[in-house]
């Protein structure tokens, strides 16, 4: 154990990224082979964490984590829960893996969400990955949990907070817009009255461009949209009431 890290404090982070076909969670490789038949071999998937330094913030740690994974600063955090149970680690994978490491099983993991569109990264390496939401493979520890929490509480915020817009690009269609509620609360919208509502908000901006996208032959129109006007809008139930 790194003696500049808490031995019991750590970070966990559910990296959630959106594209037109759907959401998917960045993983990590997960290796351990002892080349003793006594012990298992260790070859799955886990959220990337760490041990909180003793010189951080629990945000500076999250922030660290995630840019040493994705090589991005600046995106959306949230943290939104700590998973404490005593009886959260033990899986006899979890135990050697964290034994081979000089951890004491007993962690409390402090769990943070990222938001970001898709295309921001592109990993081209084999011991990290996106995986559909819908299509996780079997993880490590109680990651199952941890990502099953993190997109229950994501479901909440997106209905009276604008971090729906995280998962687009600055400039994004209103279909685009409409593909991140579908996804995000697994419904189909109707299009037209949705168009409607959103065109509706001021702080849904519409800008003199347009987007060809896919293979439509007729372009989009491009939105943005503006912190400023929705900072200054005086109800705020709703981003989009769908």
């Amino acid at each position: 154990m790194d003696f500049r890290k808490i031995p019991n404090i750590s970070v966990d982070c559910v990296v959630f990224g959106f594209a037109n076909d759907g959401i998917s969670i960045l993983l990590s490789k997960r290796m351990l082979h002892m080349h003793d038949d006594k012990y298992p071999v260790i070859d799955d998937w886990v959220l990337t964490g760490d041990h909180v330094l003793k010189s951080e913030r629990l945000d500076e740690s999250a922030e660290r984590i995630f840019s040493e994974l994705a090589g991005l600063g600046n995106i959306y955090k949230k943290q939104f829960r700590t998973f404490g149970n005593p009886e959260r680690i033990k899986n006899e994978k979890d135990l050697l893996w964290l034994k081979s490491r000089g951890v004491n099983p007993r962690v409390m993991s402090v769990a943070y969400y990222f938001l970001l569109p898709l295309s921001k990264i592109r990993m081209n390496h084999e011991s990290v990955k996106w995986y559909p939401l819908n299509k996780l493979p079997q993880l490590g520890f109680d990651h199952q949990e941890i990502i099953e929490r993190a997109f229950v509480d994501l479901k909440q915020r997106v209905m009276t907070e604008p971090v729906i817009f995280e998962f687009l690009d600055d400039k994004f269609t209103l279909n685009e817009l409409q593909l991140a509620y579908e996804s995000v609360f697994g419904i189909e919208i109707d299009n037209r009255n949705f168009r409607k509502k959103a065109i509706s908000k001021t702080y849904i901006v519409p800008l003199d461009e347009k987007r060809v996208v896919g293979g439509s032959k007729k372009p989009s129109n491009l939105y943005m949209f503006s912190r400023d006007i929705y900072d200054k809008t005086g109800n705020k139930n709703y981003i989009i009431n769908i």
